[in-house]
């Protein structure tokens, strides 16, 4: 079985952060480790609480979640940090992946599918709110792009489709009516044929390249 994320939450609203501390503290998958209402203390809470995944806010006092996800970055590009926003403009979005955010979910996000996706990234997967997959995928349909022959099968662009959309291993296990081992299977040969090592390196190539 696999250990407790780290959890490092970011959150202004006192009453969020209430809710989110209980939803977390009732999973098995999470290990709080530490919840602030805006990201002065990101260099010192990297060292000193080690967070394995940061729930980042957007719209906090002091230092707001794009400065703060910046900075971790900065000190430590390996952390996964997740937007957790009430934002669904074009603007906080590219931003936020501008500046290496792993993930963008809607506080609308219901609580279970909020837990699934932040323990879904520890195989690299790119967790996004449904609305906000489908506003990359719109913006990078409409760039005129050249698209190279990686020689994807059929099979394995549908599968990558799904990535690029938010899905997790098992909701493409579902939707496809395929086990989890055939899934890993036919993303391997994805990752091979596109040389990338990971199903976020996957996502971005297949969204800069429009593979998909």
């Amino acid at each position: 079985m696999d250990s407790p994320l780290r959890l490092l939450i970011y959150e202004d609203n006192p009453d969020l952060r209430l809710s989110l501390s209980q939803l977390f503290d009732l999973s098995e998958d999470f290990d709080l480790v530490g919840m602030f209402e805006n990201g002065e203390n990101i260099a010192t809470a990297l060292v000193e609480l080690s967070p394995d995944v940061i729930l980042m806010d957007i719209d906090m006092p002091v230092s707001n979640g794009l400065d703060t996800l910046q900075k971790a970055k900065a000190i430590n590009p390996a952390i996964p940090v997740i937007m957790y926003t009430v934002f669904d403009d074009n603007d906080h979005l590219f931003e936020a992946l501008k500046r290496g955010a792993n993930g963008y979910l809607l506080k609308k996000t219901p609580p279970a599918r909020l837990l699934s996706a932040i323990v879904d990234i520890r195989n690299g997967e790119v967790p996004m709110s449904a609305a906000i997959a489908q506003k990359v995928l719109r913006f990078f349909s409409e760039q005129p792009m050249f698209t190279p022959d990686y020689g994807l099968t059929n099979r394995e662009k549908q599968l990558l489709k799904l990535l690029v959309e938010g899905f997790s291993y098992k909701m493409i296990a579902a939707e496809l009516l395929i086990s989890i081992d055939t899934v890993r299977s036919h993303i391997k040969k994805v990752y091979e044929k596109l040389n990338v090592h990971s199903v976020s390196e996957a996502v971005s190539k297949a969204i800069r390249q429009k593979l998909v």
